[in-house]
């Protein structure tokens, strides 16, 4: 079954069109990454199961359930959470409360705030912190810890390494390959090669709304993944 799938979707905002006849699929404990540019649509993907987008034609699939009408808690209940791209922590919640909101859709499941403190020691000593008084990584972390509040069985990443110092982003794949291993699917939206090629077994290349080229990772070339991303 798939966790989530993009059958021929063409998805705008208005009047504007933005995906183009998009087709991707992740299984059962994949670890998926959608590569390209800044502009191609990457974060269109996400907003089209969100319902932020309009998808015009085409399905999406998920976790086995089509559809093309979406409400804000569609993902959520389906099992797929979400780490924003700019993280959208709320300015006015503490990281406790932050994190809550998570667990807001009511999945059972095994996470549970104590094992988000376990995975993010530091948030436990900044609990009762303004979220947003946090440095960029640890902001990066609670946006993680709130979507694993939700119990997902996909957890779609965007951009998850933007402004982030180099030590930080390392630390972040090993907790996405931490997350796989304990059978968390995985959907990497970025262009950190880097963060990539340690995390994704198989990749879509996006440009222009549209995938171009698809493959594993697996003997893929630093040159010819750098085509494709821009760091």
């Amino acid at each position: 079954m798939s966790l989530l799938a993009f059958r021929d979707v063409d998805s705008f905002y208005g009047r504007a069109q933005v995906l183009h006849g998009v087709s991707f699929e992740i299984g059962e404990q994949e670890r998926v990454a959608i590569l390209g540019r800044n502009g191609v649509g990457k974060t269109t993907i996400v907003n089209s199961f969100l319902g932020i987008a309009t998808v015009r034609r085409g399905e999406v699939e998920m976790a086995g359930a089509r559809t093309r009408r979406f409400r804000h808690f569609t993902a959520a209940r389906s099992g797929i959470a979400v780490v924003p791209q700019g993280r959208r922590i709320v300015p006015t919640l503490t990281v406790r409360e932050n994190l809550l909101l998570g667990a807001s859709v009511s999945r059972a499941g095994a996470w549970s705030i104590e094992r988000v403190f376990g995975l993010f020691p530091i948030l436990r000593e900044r609990a009762d912190t303004p979220g947003t008084a946090l440095s960029g990584g640890q902001q990066q972390m609670l946006a993680i810890g709130r979507a694993l509040m939700a119990n997902p069985r996909l957890l779609v990443l965007d951009e998850p390494s933007e402004g982030l110092a180099p030590v930080i982003v390392d630390e972040l794949a090993e907790i996405f390959r931490r997350l796989a291993a304990e059978g968390t699917g995985i959907l990497l939206i970025e262009q950190n090669f880097g963060l990539v090629r340690r995390v994704a077994d198989r990749y879509y290349v996006l440009s222009k709304g549209a995938i171009i080229e698809t493959g594993a990772l697996a003997g893929l070339s630093v040159e010819t993944l750098k085509k494709h991303v821009a760091v």
